[in-house]
């Protein structure tokens, strides 16, 4: 960015009031609220999110300083929670994404599973010969929090992933959601949720330091010497 396209110090001044306006007008409007939904309380937040973000931009490209905070902008919230207040049952939602980096690997360390518990693991049957076989090999054996904790070891790498918690007055029956687990979920009984994505990051791609590099030469050693992976604990 040239010196002319450079915002002044004075518009910078400027934007830090504006945000000061903006935080009294926020909670001006909490405490007058009528409710949970007061359409006031969502105006001033959404004008003390546009504020800020006006800030940190006039701020960054100023002095390439930042807030050390976020205000999310409305599209990315929870509606307000209308779920009941005393919940006695909740759901707990999962989505991990995950890319088969290492194809091989994945192969290599089911065929392992299936040897820990088939002395004839040599048998076409019972051998995954195919990357969804492994994949359900593997998915069978161990779970789920172990597979993302231990990634690499199974030939993947982890992508997005979310967590949603949800209230309901009263458990489910058993089986009825078994034939459609992720369909009608409401959005306003959602407790809580938890994203990570690596679009979360961009700010600090550059550091050497916060970036686990994968060395192409020892990729390599892997691919070609499968007998270097350290046999796994078959038992959950």
């Amino acid at each position: 960015m040239s010196d002319a396209a450079q915002p002044t110090a004075a518009e910078v001044r400027a934007a830090a009031e504006a945000v000061k306006t903006a935080l009294d007008r926020h909670l001006a409007a909490v405490e007058r609220r009528s409710g949970e939904d007061d359409p006031a309380v969502s105006e001033a937040f959404n004008q003390l999110a546009a504020a800020a973000e006006a800030y940190d931009e006039l701020l960054y490209d100023r002095y390439d300083e930042v807030t050390p905070f976020e205000i999310p902008g409305a599209e990315d919230t929870l509606p307000p929670y209308a779920g009941p207040d005393e919940p006695n049952a909740i759901s707990v939602l999962i989505r991990r994404d995950y890319t088969v980096a290492e194809p091989q690997r994945l192969l290599a360390q089911a065929h392992r599973v299936q040897a820990a518990e088939f002395d004839d693991a040599g048998d076409d049957d019972r051998t995954p010969g195919s990357l969804p076989g492994a994949l359900g090999v593997l998915f069978g054996e161990f779970e789920p929090d172990e597979i993302a904790s231990r990634h690499k070891e199974f030939g993947l790498e982890e992508g997005d992933s979310t967590l949603w918690v949800t209230a309901s007055e009263e458990p489910p029956e058993a089986g009825e959601w078994l034939e459609s687990p992720f369909e009608h979920i409401d959005a306003q009984h959602v407790v809580c949720r938890f994203d990570v994505s690596a679009v979360f990051d961009d700010d600090e791609v550059g550091g050497d330091d916060d970036i686990d590099f994968v060395d192409e030469d020892d990729q390599d050693d892997e691919d070609t010497d499968d007998e270097e992976l350290e046999p796994l604990d078959a038992e959950k």
